[in-house]
């Protein structure tokens, strides 16, 4: 970051910088891995170059790109699960699979995969021209911000900031430092405060009754806070340097309706699986039944994309019957609810997410149904169990969304460059000491295992 100013000003001293820093950043958690995000790179590199320079022979290129990549992920990813869930079916004992356990999973081996696709693909839609500097692609596939988890940035828009020097400017340099402490803030102090009451909770599974509802309503937050937060780093890192990510998160939970949350939630992902998926299969061009196959297939994957369990299985399942179910009701209408009754909307779409979220957090599709069915009991349960000294945490937690929410949407918080520096300043200080004197007992992004 501090030589930045310095190799920004011509194409292959940012290449190359860029590069070689990003590659160094990813080496540093196990350099081993390096072959691997080099190597699949390195294939759609020159899978892209021969697409334009062969174009009989055009879908065979792009057919190796796609089979590399998703082959790769398959076996780092899918091996071991795919394996156990053979062994289930055949009786196979545990000692002749025990190699399968072994296998480390390369952090954010998804984001750079689906990353590099859509770099091929685009170029055989002819939506981009593959380039001819290597430096220049890897500086793409391997920009260290987003290069573990995300925001998927699009090679349509991101290769052509890079051939610029991007827009360093004070401008951006602090409307970056805000959004990056900003993020820091949901993580450490949020995230990493709510992570030790989950994660007890789903540990040892207590009979909570309806305080099931609590806990899924804090890994909501801590979810939120955690990934919105990483996105929120890298979108600040990349500004200050003078490019411009897309936005990942828009108040998921004031969605109304499940499509409306899945237009708000990682929407990197979303529009990736659209326009990759959903819509090569046929989208919503073809009879009303073709339409709800496409819609829930594709959400289905988007679940496995997230991580080799059933339960992620099932929580895509339980989305794509949302949507579905939303599709049937609005028959096709796509108009978002207005007025008064949006509300009760925005709140039964909420209950559903939260139900959605246990599934995603369960350790087993068998834990997921114990919790589901305490959740929809009338019992009360018992909170003591759960690592909350009182239900302060809930409440300040719960409080810290509304607040966030109407900072965002009614006090005009991304105006904040409007506001006096002074004002600016104290924010942001206040923002990191925060980070420092009241952050949690600290954790991997939740996402670094996808």
């Amino acid at each position: 970051m501090a030589a930045w100013p310095l190799f920004r000003r011509h194409d292959r001293t940012r290449w190359i910088g860029l590069t070689l820093v990003s590659l160094l950043f990813y080496g540093w958690w196990d350099w081993r891995f390096l072959f691997l995000l080099v190597g699949s790179g390195a294939i759609d590199f020159v899978a892209a170059l021969q697409l334009e320079r062969f174009p009989a022979q055009r879908r065979w290129w792009l057919s190796i790109s796609i089979i590399t990549n998703i082959g790769v992920l398959a076996g780092f990813k899918y091996l071991g699960f795919g394996i156990d869930t053979l062994a289930l079916v055949f009786d196979i004992p545990p000692q002749q699979r025990s190699w399968s356990q072994e296998i480390i999973l390369p952090v954010g081996i998804s984001f750079y995969t689906f990353q590099s696709l859509s770099y091929t693909i685009d170029v055989y839609r002819g939506r981009l021209r593959a380039l001819r500097d290597t430096w220049h692609f890897f500086a793409y596939l391997a920009m260290f911000p987003q290069l573990v988890a995300g925001p998927i940035v699009r090679a349509t828009d991101l290769i052509p900031q890079l051939a610029t020097p991007g827009h360093f400017n004070p401008d951006n340099r602090w409307w970056g430092t805000r959004v990056a402490a900003w993020g820091y803030l949901k993580k450490v102090v949020v995230a990493d405060n709510l992570a030790p009451i989950v994660n007890d909770a789903f540990a040892s599974t207590p009979e909570l009754g309806l305080g099931w509802w609590l806990v899924a309503a804090l890994f909501a937050m801590q979810i939120y806070c955690d990934f919105s937060g990483y996105s929120d780093i890298a979108c600040g890192i990349a500004r200050w340097m003078g490019y411009q990510f897309p936005q990942n998160f828009r108040h998921p939970y004031a969605a109304a309706g499940p499509r409306e949350f899945w237009s708000r939630w990682h929407i990197t992902l979303s529009t990736w699986f659209r326009d990759y998926v959903y819509i090569p299969l046929g989208g919503s061009r073809q009879n009303e039944g073709r339409t709800i196959a496409n819609q829930f297939f594709t959400m289905v994957i988007s679940g496995l994309w997230h991580g080799a369990n059933w339960t992620f299985v099932a929580w895509g399942a339980f989305h794509g019957a949302l949507l579905v179910l939303e599709r049937l009701v609005r028959r096709g209408e796509t108009a978002p609810y207005q007025g008064w009754a949006r509300l009760p909307i925005v709140c039964l779409t909420f209950l559903a997410v939260l139900v959605g979220w246990v599934l995603f957090r369960a350790e087993s599709i068998h834990q997921a149904g114990v919790i589901m069915g305490q959740m929809f009991s009338p019992a009360l349960g018992s909170l003591q169990s759960l690592a909350l000294p009182s239900l302060w945490m809930a409440t300040a937690v719960l409080a810290v969304g509304a607040v966030h929410h109407l900072a965002v949407t009614r006090w005009g918080l991304p105006h904040l460059a409007r506001w006096p520096i002074p004002i600016q300043f104290t924010v942001v200080l206040g923002g990191l000491l925060a980070t420092v004197f009241l952050r949690g007992p600290g954790g991997d992004f939740i996402y670094f295992q996808f």
